[in-house]
């Protein structure tokens, strides 16, 4: 083909904060009522005009189409019913709190399964679960097997949250719920942090520290020895850059070392957690990036991780994603490399890991995909109103 199938890994939709109510089980409706009249909405662009862009199905697929994507990866965006914001940075629930949590969950799930479902083979849902109670969190991923979505999103747990760390082995039925129904574990860029307080530099520190809280996936798997118990478990760290991966695998092997003989300097391991491979030969088995809006200087280092572990994502429709100028993106970042290559980290890889037919999207990407030729040649300027990190002249890392 002449053209590029293009499948972004990350996007976000969500329905708007009254419309949960149809997904809602009946006995929460008038609690529901009660905290739709009395919630205000912390993320402006959820009432803007274009916020519609999260649950017009057509209106959404036409964006895309001109954008030069034929399929997309979809995590939340909107609130859920009785949550304080969006289910990728709302903290872990307390106890009082997780019935009605768990009900606005839920409720996202069913719309999204729909939302899936109205356009056949060109959606893939990332549902969400909480890990206060292993029985419902199990039950969850089964229903989001069920009902054909495609990954579980890791709730917000960072250190003080009233639920065990990802490393505690009481989660175990749940990765072996996630093995045995080949879902995908989805950790994504901006989750996980702690809460900063409303003091005038509190969004500062939460930007200095929020990519590091998000990376936590990977080793909290990794070295408390998850995918030596559940081979076959896969996890995708989404929206979170790519060019912090390597230096990490590194760590992990060097720190490794010291922890199998059962020590690194005053630090002894009494019962160190040994692991059946060195930390990094793990990436290459069972993890992925979705890494939207990627960097020419990421994609440059794209050896050290391996390019097939790669999925290029837009972030549609959020301001730091590339939509509308996806293409340009592309173009800026992919030139001159080998189009077997570039295929496979716009399209190839997100099709074998979440399951695309691309004989399905391949006329599609005839009509509406970047042209192979165009990408190779690079792009001149940067479009006025583009505000993608990918357009940057100076790659910020870890962004």
């Amino acid at each position: 083909m002449d053209r590029y199938t293009v499948i972004s890994a990350d996007c976000h939709a969500g329905a708007d904060l009254r419309d949960y109510k149809p997904y809602l089980e009946a006995r929460y409706h008038e609690q529901f009522d009660d905290w739709a009249d009395h919630y205000v909405n912390p993320f402006g662009d959820l009432e803007k005009p274009l916020a519609d862009r999260n649950w017009d199905s057509a209106k959404r697929t036409a964006d895309l189409e001109a954008d030069g994507v034929v399929a997309e990866v979809i995590y939340p965006n909107t609130v859920p019913p009785f949550f304080p914001k969006g289910g990728l940075t709302a903290l872990a629930p307390n106890a009082d709190e997780f019935e009605l949590r768990l009900a606005g969950l839920r409720a996202h799930n069913r719309w999204l399964a729909e939302f899936c479902a109205d356009l056949p083979g060109r959606r893939a849902g990332v549902g969400q679960i909480l890990l206060n109670d292993t029985d419902e969190a199990v039950r969850d991923v089964h229903w989001i097997a069920d009902h054909g979505l495609s990954g579980a999103l890791l709730p917000g747990m960072p250190p003080g949250v009233p639920v065990p760390p990802l490393h505690a082995p009481v989660h175990d039925p749940v990765w072996r719920a996630c093995e045995e129904r080949g879902l995908l574990i989805s950790a994504h860029g901006g989750s996980a942090s702690p809460d900063y307080g409303e003091y005038p530099a509190s969004l500062s520190m939460w930007l200095m520290e929020v990519t590091w809280f998000s990376h936590r996936p990977l080793w909290s798997f990794i070295l408390s020895g998850v995918f030596d118990r559940f081979p076959r478990l896969r996890m995708v760290l989404a929206e979170q850059g790519s060019g912090w991966i390597r230096g990490t695998l590194d760590q992990m092997d060097n720190f490794y070392a010291g922890i199998a003989r059962g020590g690194i300097g005053e630090l002894q391991f009494v019962e160190p957690c040994l692991l059946e491979r060195m930390p990094s030969e793990y990436w290459g088995i069972n993890c992925f990036v979705a890494a939207s809006f990627m960097h020419r200087d990421d994609c440059e280092r794209r050896d050290r991780i391996g390019s097939e572990k790669v999925m290029w994502g837009s972030d549609y429709p959020h301001r730091e994603g590339t939509f509308p100028f996806s293409e340009e993106g592309i173009r800026k970042t992919f030139a001159g490399l080998d189009p077997a290559e570039v295929q496979l980290m716009l399209g190839g890889t997100a099709a074998e890991v979440y399951d695309f037919d691309l004989s399905l999207l391949e006329p599609l990407a005839a009509q509406y995909g970047p042209r192979v030729d165009a990408v190779a040649a690079g792009l001149d300027k940067v479009p006025k109103g583009a505000t993608s990190i990918a357009f940057r002249e100076r790659h910020i890392q870890n962004v």
